[in-house]
């Protein structure tokens, strides 16, 4: 059982998982690249299982590291740091801007086999980052609960795999092991199971504002272990195109687009 998270990385997704860690009773040491004084309101919010951490603390305490930076940042996360340790890469690449990383690109590595060249003396796990951080917290459910979700997660060690699955289930979700970290592309962004079979399904009726706060505060329906196992088969794969998933259903791609712009919904 996980005991505590060192959290490199408090955005959206980073701030979400720190909240279903500590309601699951685990404590989390927080860090960002701007160190602990500016982390002092979200511990105040989060309760007395936070702690506002510097990066080394975070990365050498945690008994799981958490990466939950934008993947442009990867070359951020040292490896020196966190040798040994069992760090869930949350990142997705992106390709837009100057965020462009060639061998991505080519499709020569998927995003997590590069992440884990780069810090080598870790083991690294690709989970919790195919649901934008809204559905991340309202799709967690207890254990064994009828309307619990599955989500994929990659890497090239099974234990470390079945510890992350561990942690996954505490904070209310179940683990669909998909494979190794060079077969991770079947889950990667513009993959079946990318973001989309975790929203909900919209009423034609709303729009505007109202769209945007119905989808927010509106879990998605359950994905059982089939279903999440049928998605990733379905994967072809693609070079990186950057942008939104494409297989967004449309009655979506409006609102998400807006959420994307910002790079909230993911990162």
């Amino acid at each position: 059982m996980t005991r505590t998270i060192g959290l490199i990385g408090t955005g959206m997704i980073g701030t979400t998982l720190a909240r279903l860690a500590i309601a699951a009773g685990i404590d989390v040491l927080l860090s960002n690249s701007r160190g602990p004084e500016s982390l002092r309101g979200l511990v105040a919010d989060l309760g007395p299982r936070a702690t506002a951490s510097t990066v080394a603390d975070a990365a050498v305490t945690g008994d799981i590291v958490i990466a939950a930076i934008p993947m442009s940042a990867y070359r951020s996360l040292q490896g020196d740091l966190l040798k040994g340790k069992i760090v869930i890469d949350t990142m997705n690449y992106y390709p837009t801007g100057d965020d462009h990383i060639p061998i991505l690109d080519e499709a020569k590595l998927t995003s997590s086999e590069l992440v884990q060249q780069h810090i080598k003396g870790s083991t690294v796990v690709k989970a919790l980052f195919n649901l934008d951080f809204h559905h991340l917290l309202t799709n967690a459910r207890p254990h064994r609960h009828p309307e619990r979700t599955t989500l994929p997660i990659a890497g090239d060690d099974e234990e470390a795999k079945s510890i992350v699955a561990g942690f996954m289930d505490e904070i209310g979700f179940d683990a669909l092991d998909t494979g190794t970290l060079a077969a991770s592309w079947r889950i990667e962004p513009d993959t079946p199971i990318y973001v989309w079979p975790y929203v909900p399904s919209m009423p034609d009726h709303l729009s505007g504002e109202d769209r945007k706060k119905w989808y927010c505060e509106h879990a998605g329906n359950p994905v059982t272990r089939e279903t999440a196992q049928n998605l990733v088969d379905e994967a072809i794969r693609r070079l990186p195109a950057g942008g939104l998933p494409e297989r967004l259903p449309p009655e979506h791609l409006d609102l998400v687009a807006q959420i994307f712009a910002s790079r909230s919904l993911v990162q």
